[in-house]
């Protein structure tokens, strides 16, 4: 069977089953065989039911010691729990199961059974929903999941798959590369990713695997990277340098100097630019950006500058314009009316206009530009590299690259993301920054918390309050704003104006409470994380992050940044009630430093990097077996071949390297902002 054929052609696979599918991004036989599980878990020794701790996962063989007991839970509804006991020679186990009544009729006492699950012994010794098995089952994977679809439906369709298809699934790497670097063939690597016989073979499959994805990925920024041979007039950088400082209202840092020198060294060579400006929060990027822009306006040419949020694009709107005038700015937003965008793309095709500053609308089939030379994105991470090619074809060959990135990003993540740019870090904070202080504190002591949330609006200062939701969840833990607003906010600062953002909001409702907090027209904002990137309120002192367990180590960073940007004394709490060892230790991590680069580095170690980036917004959508801690090796040795094969072949138009080059097609076309 071809890899590209549709799902329904496997056994057990229904149009309504291949939707669901769909939703994980699985419409092909390929897709479903290189869908990579997140974890596994190891079912071929038995363990004692009376010896395992609690939180130990495991296989028990037990012999059913009761009859199965079926009983509503008094106060949930239809809600229902099934019981019945196991046992072997060490002890027993109660084998819980909830909402699955028809397994009454199936267990039996006397039965002997496989229980597979995770020991819970806060209440008795229990199995919740364990699986039962006739025999040991093996190492299993362990997916990720969406709602209509279970573990034991997926597994089944993967082994169809595999059965179908492995076989017929075409080998990217050349033999040479096998050899060499003692990797799998694919067949034998996809049956062992998804049930490996032993450790050993699951290492052998990963590691032949994320070879693969890293080489594609390289060859893709490398095609990316040919734009930097490029020509591109050469620009007077030093001369506009000199006229730009004079419009600032600061002094530069002298990491701000060093970035501008480098930028302007690049205007001048006479090829497209291709550079990163990368620093912590607060480090002075947007004004090295607004450098390179001012140098290209000047230089009689244009810029857009793209912008992940229209908050944020707003606000670099106003920036620009205070800083160039109204006359050489444009806005274009997806929320404007339609009339107002065409006016916009109307004076920047015909070149009356010299900046474009906007959200993914820059990306529209609505204009082009008279002459565009710079093309700025900010927080890169949220944009693919698919979206900085689609905003260069607005312009003519040659055009400059300049990309921002808030989020300190490890070396080896930044080899991979950033191979295709040259980077200029920011490591200097402006003078008169003070330390954000950060503590952890549980729900309990919020009472207190609003206290002192009082005395500082009390001091003329405002504060933020984020919360991870929008809508409460059923039993989902999560404070969400418009509860939280309504119920402890507005409760518990009740002499205080406090405003509501989120998501949802329409944009100009968005703006308006912006507006109104920056003002000082609001004491306190509720909102989710719309506000985490690049709002700056120079007034707000305090940050609070409720259920901050949810957030990465890098996303709480980016929230801390968005106070301590005046001179007053500023603050970040992060409210949290789970007591886990492993999250406590992350959060008392943050409390300990200020460094962007450590947290980024730690958050990496602990998370990896989709945690590390959030869902899917690293444009890196086909790094799923990669893991870019401990496949560094790995990773240098498909740098190397990728630098090899390019070497020998630039475009890939070997016959002998036609798959891979239709490969990294595909990888670029994917290549985007999946939020």
């Amino acid at each position: 069977m071809r890899p590209d054929a549709p799902l329904t052609s496997l056994k057990g696979i229904g149009p309504r089953r291949a939707e669901t599918l769909g939703k994980l991004g699985l419409f092909s036989v390929g897709d479903l065989l290189r869908f990579a599980p997140r974890d596994y878990r190891d079912y071929r020794h038995v363990l004692l039911a009376g010896e395992a701790p609690h939180g130990q996962d495991g296989a028990f063989a037990l012999t059913l010691c009761s009859q199965p007991r079926l009983a509503r839970i008094p106060g949930r509804g239809r809600l229902n729990i099934l019981t019945i006991s196991g046992q072997d020679a060490s002890g027993k186990l109660t084998l819980t199961w909830f909402n699955q009544p028809y397994r009454q009729t199936q267990l039996k006492e006397g039965q002997q059974v496989i229980a597979c699950g995770r020991v819970d012994r806060s209440r008795g010794a229990r199995l919740v929903n364990p699986t039962l098995y006739p025999a040991l089952p093996g190492i299993l994977p362990i997916y990720p999941m969406t709602r209509g679809l279970s573990q034991s439906l997926l597994r089944d369709a993967v082994r169809a798959g595999l059965e179908a298809a492995s076989q017929d699934m075409p080998e990217l790497l050349p033999p040479s590369l096998l050899a060499r670097y003692d990797l799998m063939p694919l067949p034998q690597a996809l049956a062992s990713l998804h049930f490996p016989k032993d450790l050993a073979s699951l290492g052998h499959a990963r590691r032949r695997l994320a070879f693969e994805d890293l080489l594609l990925f390289r060859l893709m920024l490398a095609s990316m990277g040919n734009k930097r041979k490029a020509a591109a007039p050469p620009l007077h950088g030093d001369e506009a340098l000199a006229t730009f400082l004079t419009l600032l209202p600061f002094t530069p840092t002298q990491a701000q100097y060093r970035a501008m020198g480098e930028i302007s060294k690049d205007l001048c060579a006479g090829k497209a630019m291709n550079r990163l400006i990368q620093g912590d929060v607060g480090s002075g990027k947007t004004a090295v950006a607004f450098y390179a822009m001012y140098a290209v306006i000047e230089g009689g040419g244009q810029a857009a500058l793209m912008a992940p949020t229209e908050i944020l694009a707003r606000q670099h709107y106003e920036k620009l314009v205070a800083l160039f005038g109204p006359e050489r700015v444009r806005l274009l937003l997806g929320g404007m009316k339609a009339s107002a965008r065409t006016q916009a793309w109307e004076e920047l095709s015909s070149g009356q206009a010299g900046i474009a500053v906007g959200t993914h609308a820059l990306l529209r089939q609505e204009g082009m530009f008279f002459y565009l030379q710079l093309i700025v994105t900010d927080e890169q991470h949220r944009f693919g590299v698919s979206q900085r090619a689609a905003i260069q074809n607005k312009g003519d060959t040659g055009v400059h690259v300049l990309v921002m990135s808030a989020t300190p990003i490890p070396r080896t993540l930044g080899l991979l993301i950033y191979g295709d740019l040259d980077i200029s870090i920011l490591d200097e904070l402006p003078p008169g920054r003070t330390p954000v202080k950060t503590r952890c504190i549980t729900g309990k002591r919020r009472r207190d918390l609003y206290r002192f949330l009082d005395s500082e609006i009390d001091k003329g200062r405002q504060v933020y309050l984020v919360c991870p939701a929008i809508e409460d969840v059923p039993d989902g833990g999560l404070n969400a704003v418009k509860t939280y607003y309504e119920d402890i906010a507005k409760a518990l600062l009740p002499d205080r104006r406090v405003g509501l953002m989120h998501g949802k909001l329409k944009p100009k409702e968005k703006a308006a409470v912006m507006e109104d907090f920056k003002a000082g027209r609001l004491d306190a904002l509720v909102s989710t994380t719309v506000i985490e990137v690049g709002v700056d309120v120079p007034n707000a002192s305090v940050m609070v992050i409720e259920n901050a367990e949810r957030y990465g180590l890098s996303a709480l960073h980016q929230l801390r940044g968005r106070v301590g940007r005046g001179a007053a004394e500023s603050w970040c709490f992060l409210v949290s009630d789970n007591t886990s060892e492993a999250v406590q230790k992350r959060l008392k991590f943050l409390c300990s430093t200020t460094d962007g680069f450590a947290v980024a580095q730690y958050d990496l170690e602990t998370r990896g990097p989709g945690d590390f980036f959030g869902s899917r917004q690293h444009g890196l959508p086909t790094l799923q077996i990669a893991d870019l801690m401990n496949d560094t090796r790995t990773l240098h040795a498909a740098q190397s071949e990728a630098a090899a094969l390019l070497a020998a072949d630039p475009l890939l138009e070997s016959p002998a390297h036609a798959l891979l080059a239709a490969q990294v097609q595909q990888m670029f076309d994917k290549a985007g902002p999946m939020n």
